[in-house]
């Protein structure tokens, strides 16, 4: 305690850094104030409240400190035009859209697959493999996951779901072996070999569902079996949090539990150190010893599993039904907050969240406004990933090594 205070005692609140950060507090304020609960109908008030933000994002940038103050500029920016846009609309409508325990809610439920095949392209690319078959192994895992639940629940029952995450794990782990193969014993070029197990993915995933359950579908009674709700009673009476995570799959906890147990083994373990060791400086890790062929092939196998589960939670947790292609670029959103968050796992899964809070916005947008303003917001995790490997909220550099083949000399 005395360490922390000391810390914060040390802190220098006119910093920079600190200004910055401050500004992008005050320019997500700005837009919030135009919101329920609060719902202020004067567009004076996030536009003055804007200001102050692009104001301290202007002066942390004058300073060296360009990504914070280009995010608060950014931020001030966005408070100011979305701020306006809410005052445009009528409260009925933002009532309709914006309950926040709903939002929130529904934003972990949207994150969940992202931060499953994020953080199993974490492993992929720590290791120097480049992972764009993501969204293929994501696609097989939601396919395998409920062929497996729906195969054993006649003997399994209510347990059929634990069936279905073993099997749409070990179909993750087969297709990210192909990957594996073709990408470090056969050197192919990884973003090709990615794409080409993602079609690959696609194309047996397709056949195998028309061929088996062909036009009547899955079976409806998926959510007899499907990965179960973990109800927390004691929570479920409490103002704002009880909505949220009284009633949570069970799914989105072990995710909860993969980000911390990431972090730990990644960043804290000797064996994380040879995960990006060999990452970062292949032939520096041979050097003293460490195997790269065989970390890399763990590494690439062990992206699969956990991907597909992530396709499993999809299939048997959130929707419980398969349809052709159903994570419709999921997997690539997912790749898309591993790079916003820079290979890190809580940053990565901030930017999951994120991204799930516009899928979640983009569900309730058409209730008030029409489809347009939700198929609008289903973009705008893609134009993130522009702002972000643009540099403009500070540029995005993956490991030295990722997409270099290694040669054993």
């Amino acid at each position: 305690m005395t360490a922390i205070a000391g810390r914060f005692s040390d802190t220098r609140w006119t910093a920079p850094k600190a200004v910055g950060i401050f500004g992008i507090v005050v320019g997500a304020i700005a837009f919030w104030l135009a919101l329920p609960p609060l719902a202020e109908r004067t567009e004076l008030l996030p536009i003055a409240v804007g200001i102050v933000a692009i104001a301290a994002g202007i002066w942390a940038w004058s300073r060296d400190e360009r990504r914070i103050g280009g995010g608060a500029a950014m931020a001030g920016l966005m408070g100011i035009l979305l701020g306006v846009a809410a005052n445009q609309s009528s409260v009925e409508n933002l009532d309709q859209v914006v309950v926040w325990s709903a939002l929130f809610a529904a934003t972990l439920r949207y994150a969940t697959p992202l931060t499953y095949a994020a953080i199993g392209g974490l492993y992929c690319e720590r290791a120097g493999v480049i992972n764009v078959a993501l969204e293929g192994m994501l696609l097989t895992g939601a396919y395998f996951g409920i062929f497996g639940a729906i195969e054993t629940h006649s003997w399994a029952g209510k347990w059929a779901w634990v069936f279905g995450i073993l099997c749409a794990s070990v179909a993750g782990m087969l297709l990210a072996a192909i990957h594996a193969v073709w990408a470090i014993h056969f050197k192919v070029d990884q973003i090709i070999s990615g794409t080409a197990i993602n079609f690959l993915a696609l194309g047996i995933t397709g056949y195998l569902f028309i061929n088996r359950y062909g036009d009547t579908g899955t079976p409806g009674d998926v959510p007899d079996y499907g990965i179960p709700d973990v109800h927390l009673h004691f929570l479920q009476d409490w103002y704002f949090i009880g909505p949220i995570f009284g009633q949570l799959n069970l799914m989105i906890w072990l995710s909860f539990v993969l980000l911390i147990a990431t972090y730990i083994f990644v960043f804290r373990t000797p064996y994380g150190l040879r995960l990006r060791s060999v990452g970062e400086h292949p032939r520096a890790a041979d050097t003293v010893g460490i195997s790269v062929y065989k970390v890399r092939y763990i590494a690439v196998i062990a992206s699969g599993a956990i991907a597909a589960m992530g396709g499993a939670y999809l299939s048997i947790g959130f929707v419980h039904s398969f349809n052709e292609n159903m994570t419709a670029g999921t997997g690539f959103i997912g790749l898309a907050a591993l790079v916003f968050g820079k290979w890190r796992p809580f940053p990565t899964y901030a930017a999951a969240l994120l991204f799930g809070f516009s899928s979640a916005l983009a569900d309730r947008l058409p209730t008030a406004y029409g489809n347009q303003w939700g198929t609008l917001f289903q973009a705008l995790p893609y134009l993130l990933t522009l702002i972000a490997v643009a540099g403009v909220i500070g540029r995005s550099i993956g490991p030295a090594a990722a997409g270099r083949p290694y040669v054993k000399q």
